[in-house]
């Protein structure tokens, strides 16, 4: 990687440069970020986002196979580590054109490739955020807390904002993804239990296999309960904002 000297670059392997990088990240951020180059191109910085994606898709798919998280059959792990690269080639692009618009708001000056650069590298801790994703609740919020203290780091380091405004900012930023997440969760988890009694309604239980016709049952029941109950809270706020203008 660019980071390193010439010597160290004639001399270490390309993994070798990898986990190199990888413990300047997670030990000495301040020092990474300030001593980052902001240009030379996007292979370097995208290699290894890569390489980090297919490790931390490994660690998902084996957290899913031995049930610890989202359960996963083979067929899906498998569809994970191949994914997981997929997703970080392009979520990385996208992603730094978000908070490339975000740094130039708040008054940085360096480039675009600056600010995908910043990004790439942060994916260092990913497969240490994975592996905490596994614990509920508190392992998200590792990850979320972890990365917005990277991109602070590389806000007031790599583009020169003041550490209050970014804190203020990123912060707000990372906060508003901590509540909507907290909303998918319980969303997904209320969804999950009601497929789940639907299913012993009819009688189908985890040993016993699911034909065409009970999925077909189950999948009309739950969307019917659903509907249901999207117009119940319709219904109740429609009699709220009545009494408020009474």
């Amino acid at each position: 990687m660019e980071n390193m000297t010439g010597i160290e670059r004639q001399t270490s392997s390309p993994v070798q440069t990898i986990i190199e990088t990888v413990k300047k990240v997670i030990l000495t951020p301040t020092e990474f970020y300030r001593g980052m180059p902001k240009i030379g191109g996007f292979v370097d910085p995208l290699i290894f986002a890569v390489v980090l994606g297919f490790v931390t898709g490994i660690i998902h798919a084996i957290l899913g196979l031995v049930h610890i998280g989202p359960v996963m059959s083979v067929k899906m792990a498998l569809v994970a580590v191949i994914m997981m690269p997929v997703w970080v080639l392009i979520g990385g692009f996208i992603g730094a054109a978000i908070i490339f618009v975000i740094w130039k708001l708040m008054g940085s000056n360096e480039s675009y490739e600056t600010a995908y650069r910043c990004g790439a590298y942060a994916s260092a801790v990913s497969p240490i955020t994975a592996l905490a994703g596994a614990i509920p609740v508190v392992g998200p919020l590792v990850g979320l807390v972890w990365m917005l203290f990277l991109i602070v780091t590389a806000s007031v380091e790599v583009h020169k904002i003041p550490a209050k405004k970014a804190w203020l900012v990123f912060g707000i930023i990372a906060a508003v993804f901590a509540l909507l997440g907290v909303g998918a969760k319980a969303g997904a988890s209320k969804a999950q239990q009601r497929m789940t009694d639907l299913q012993k309604e009819m009688g189908i239980t985890p040993d016993k296999d699911m034909t065409p016709e009970d999925a077909g049952k189950a999948a009309a029941a739950f969307v019917k309960t659903m509907q249901e109950q999207a117009m119940k809270q319709a219904e109740e706020q429609a009699k709220k904002a009545k009494e408020g203008n009474e």
